[in-house]
């Protein structure tokens, strides 16, 4: 459609002219077709957020004890209830509505323009208000804002990579085209909405908009892949179904132990359900949702943008990174290292596209290169035969470059070499160009020489195209000689083979009244003038972050599409390979190999090049196949297969398309590989963080328990009232648990293995520990209970002692539940200042509630003297001498066994 019409058809076909549409015109089709815009989320669903709120199994345990008092007129209790389910939801609606504000927020940072020409006259617009049959101009860097049929270009040449996966630039034509398409990839008259300008100019009009333009159809196709559940997500889930049954049990079993052993149904109905409120850990699904809230702000301080919030910990249980090569294990800015030239090899010192850095002879000898004229003409050729820019901002004082990199390295190194476009223009006036193409592998510029009666044409293109153009070659003089083309190219294989991307320089020259060049013209004589050997050099950074990734057992793998060799070269640059014991895969390799053969070569294999979509895709989904938790890398819509696959779909900032970045969980703003190690190890803090919330949840809940359940065992009376089980809970856990989100890390976590992908959410040693404290606590208040009751005390003198000292209890056990190992001897109070003053509020408000006569009617309670509190005291500090016991013995035990 639209592919086979001239320009005079187009505007017929679209109701349009070369005047573009009126305001008119525009206003009545964006009613039409709607705004120039993918699929939009909703608005914020506040009610929505409010009912999530109340969907999780505990919560439901909640709002059915709530009913129940409610029916038993137990006012009191309904209300402490309703104020923990009240509570519960306001905290996780901040939360969840903070979160999806702050990813909203993000997607404004963008606000993409379009020039175009509307009544008359030409105007930059927002890309959404166009409408089809706007004209649109194109020029070099700017984006495509919807897809365009092209009817002038200049020397247009687009990258389709973010929709087609094709990494070289596509050359645009206006004419029209007899031949069917196929696909984006054979419409050379069109441009489609996402892709980048490299070069050149264009015109166009509108044919589609929105969700009806190419990457609005693969943008929706995406839907229907489905994205692998989260291990938290599948723990949370399992574990909270079996606590709320476990607790739904052991409260019938005590109402009927209560009943057969003389107690009324009416108060074992109202304890069952306190019991229920006191053992359920209902502030677990709050507390997760703010631990992981917690974990997306720190990961967006290391440049790591998380968009679900449960693939904070995911990131943590991360036992393989799929990552992509350019720009994020490397700076993406192509670097010249070696160039031959006049019979001499040279080190070119600097990377990236500063040009800070020199020239200088490999075998260390001095002179001044400038003295070398091959060398010189063959740095003005890579200076002159290009289409990219780069050139200072004395406002900033920072290097601006727009462009293939390529290229752009060639005008660093030239600069490095003394070199300067704007004074060499001077001497040499372009008069014409032949822009690159893939069928020629070369691109010339033929400029007028001021001082000569010659015009020159520069050539820079691949080695094996430019000697064939060749029959001399110049030397360090300056002088033409014979040369042997079997010579320059082994030069050529030795500086691929280190990895290194090759591009061979040439000149030929011409009668001044030659204006304009054909590529007939440049098949022969020429004069060959050296090579240039670049390579996008790793970041720094990353060397760090793949050893700690492999100290921590996360294993790296590299697929990208580049060639094998600068693969290989810059994997074990990074020690993703070892030495010489390697094996890499190519894609066309991948695509002669059955699914179980790479399943097998996985095991092995850490490099793949060559590589397209649909490979990394297979490569994603046979890793998740192998039991592996993958984090996957990808910037383009061709990408976004594999990143809805992944655990983890990581997206690049800087580069990544839209739909990219839709498709991840996670946003990598400085498109950098060691931002990814950072937010690994911030996940693994926060799993870290939520075990210990759950563990001092449950074992609070654990010790009222056993309480319970012995004391009606011995037949004794209650020693805790309904009202004063719920206020236990609320007193005890209703900040402390958030307070422990904020934990800091613990030494070493960032080394430690990562958990295994079944591991539960309460290990082997939490079940133990949790067992210990919480006979601890049901011994220690039952024990003091007693004491009080043969002392000849008050049933309400009994169970306000008994009510105090498991309040205590479970405060001090806040302080043990900091490490699993660490004595909380060594650990800093101050460290988690939140926690800490936490604690010192919960105590002011038991004393209120001890003190305070409003709700001393209410909870039933009497104030304790001194010499109560010498008793209490002593009894509750025991719980944290007897976990240090523990974290000793096994501290031990581990050593010894190492």
């Amino acid at each position: 459609m639209y592919y086979n019409k001239t320009k005079e058809e187009l505007f017929e076909a679209l109701r349009s002219s070369d005047k573009g549409l009126t305001n008119e015109e525009v206003k009545a089709r964006l009613e039409k077709y709607g705004f120039n815009a993918l699929e939009k989320e909703k608005g914020l669903n506040i009610p929505g957020m409010v009912l999530h709120q109340f969907t999780d199994p505990l919560i439901y345990i909640l709002i059915i004890a709530a009913i129940i008092t409610t029916i038993l007129k137990d006012w009191v209790d309904t209300g402490v209830i309703l104020a923990v389910v009240i509570l519960n939801a306001i905290i996780g609606f901040i939360q969840e509505y903070k979160a999806e504000n702050a990813i909203r927020a993000l997607k404004t940072l963008t606000s993409p323009k379009a020039q175009v020409i509307r009544n008359g006259i030409v105007e930059e617009v927002d890309s959404e208000t166009l409408v089809p049959g706007d004209i649109v101009l194109l020029a070099s860097g700017t984006k495509v804002p919807a897809d365009i049929r092209l009817f002038e270009t200049i020397r247009l040449e687009i990258d389709e990579a973010a929709l087609t996966g094709e990494s070289l630039g596509v050359k645009k034509i206006s004419e029209p085209v007899d031949k069917k398409e196929t696909g984006p990839g054979e419409a050379k008259n069109k441009a489609f909405l996402g892709t980048l300008v490299l070069s050149g100019r264009g015109k166009g009009i509108v044919i589609a908009t929105g969700q009806n333009t190419q990457l609005g159809k693969i943008s929706h196709e995406v839907g229907i892949i489905k994205a692998a559940p989260t291990p938290l997500q599948i723990q949370l889930d399992n574990m909270s179904k079996k606590i709320g049954l476990a607790i739904v049990v052991i409260s019938i079993i005590s109402i009927a132990l209560g009943v057969w052993i003389g107690e009324s149904l009416y108060d074992m109905l109202l304890t069952g359900i306190a019991l229920a409120v006191g053992a359920i850990p209902e502030g677990l699904p709050v507390v997760v949702t703010i631990t992981l809230a917690i974990g997306v702000g720190k990961m967006a301080q290391r440049n790591a943008i998380i968009r679900k919030l449960p693939a904070v910990e995911t990131l943590g249980s991360t036992t393989v990174i799929a990552s992509d090569k350019t720009g994020t294990m490397t700076k993406n800015e192509m670097t010249v290292t070696k160039i031959f030239s006049g019979d001499r090899f040279y080190d070119v010192t600097g990377t990236g596209y500063v040009p800070i850095g020199e020239i200088v002879p490999e075998d260390g000898k001095t002179e001044d290169i400038k003295d070398n004229k091959a060398l010189m003409m063959c740095l003005m050729a890579g200076l002159l035969a290009n289409e990219s820019m780069l050139e200072l901002e004395e406002s900033t004082g920072n290097y601006k470059h727009r462009g293939d990199p390529t290229e752009i390295c060639l005008i660093t190194s030239a600069m490095k070499g003394g070199l300067e476009e704007g004074k060499v223009l001077l001497d040499y006036t372009k008069l014409d160009e032949i822009p690159f193409e893939s069928e020629r592998l070369y691109m010339a510029s033929l400029h007028k020489q001021e001082k000569k009666d010659e015009n020159i044409a520069f050539i820079k293109g691949a080695p094996d195209r430019i000697l064939k153009m060749c029959n001399r070659m110049m030397d360090q003089d300056g002088a033409h000689k014979d040369f042997n083309e079997e010579d320059i190219q082994e030069i050529n294989s030795e500086l691929g083979y280190r990895g290194l991307r090759i591009l061979a320089m040439a000149f030929k020259t011409f009668p001044r009244e030659v204006k304009d060049i054909e590529p007939k013209d440049l098949e022969e004589g020429a004069v060959f003038l050296g090579l240039q050997g670049m390579y996008d050099p790793p970041r720094e950074e990353v060397y760090e972050a793949i050893k700690q990734a492999k100290r921590s057992g996360i294993r790296v793998i590299m697929v990208t599409g580049d060639h094998k060799v600068t693969a290989i070269t810059i994997a074990k640059k990074l020690e993703i390979i070892d030495g010489e014991k390697y094996d890499a895969i190519t894609g066309d390799q991948l695509e002669k190999m059955q699914d179980e053969e790479l399943f097998d070569r996985l095991e092995t294999v850490s490099v793949f090049s060559r590589v397209s979509p649909l490979h990394k895709l297979r490569i994603v989904q046979q890793l998740i196949k192998r039991g592996e938790v993958v984090a996957v890398t990808g910037d383009g819509v061709n990408d976004t297969p594999a990143l809805k696959a992944a655990h983890i779909g990581v997206a690049m900032g800087k580069t990544g398309t839209d739909a990219a970045k839709e498709t991840s969980e996670m946003i990598i703003s400085d498109d950098n590989f060691a931002s990814i190690f950072a937010a690994v190890k911030e996940g693994r803090v926060v799993f870290a963080n939520i075990r210990k919330v759950t563990l001092f949840l449950l074992s609070s809940g654990m010790g009222q328990v056993i309480l319970i359940l012995l004391s009606l065992v011995l037949r004794l009376p209650l020693p805790l009232l309904p009202s004063q089980i719920i206020w236990t809970n609320l007193v005890t856990n209703g900040l402390q648990d958030v307070a422990m989100a904020f934990e800091p890390a613990e030494k070493g976590i960032e080394i430690e293995p990562p958990r295994k992908k079944n591991e539960p959410v309460i290990s082997k040693l939490m079940i133990e520990r949790l067992l210990v404290i919480g006979i601890v606590l049901a011994i220690g208040t039952l024990g003091v209970f007693l004491w009080q009751l043969n002392t000849g005390a008050s049933i309400d003198k009994a169970r306000t002692m008994a009510f105090t000292t498991l309040v205590l209890f479970q405060l001090f056990n806040v302080f043990n539940m900091r490490s699993e190992t660490t004595s909380a001897f060594l650990m800093n109070p101050l460290n988690n200042k939140f926690l800490f003053f936490s604690v010192i509020a919960s105590i002011i408000a038991q004393i209120s509630v001890l003190y305070w006569e409003p709700l001393q009617f209410i909870f039933n309670t009497v104030p304790p003297d001194m010499n109560d509190w010498a008793m209490i005291i002593p009894v509750t500090l025991t719980v944290i001498f007897v976990v240090e016991i523990d974290k000793a013995i096994r501290n031990f035990l581990g050593k010894e066994k190492k």
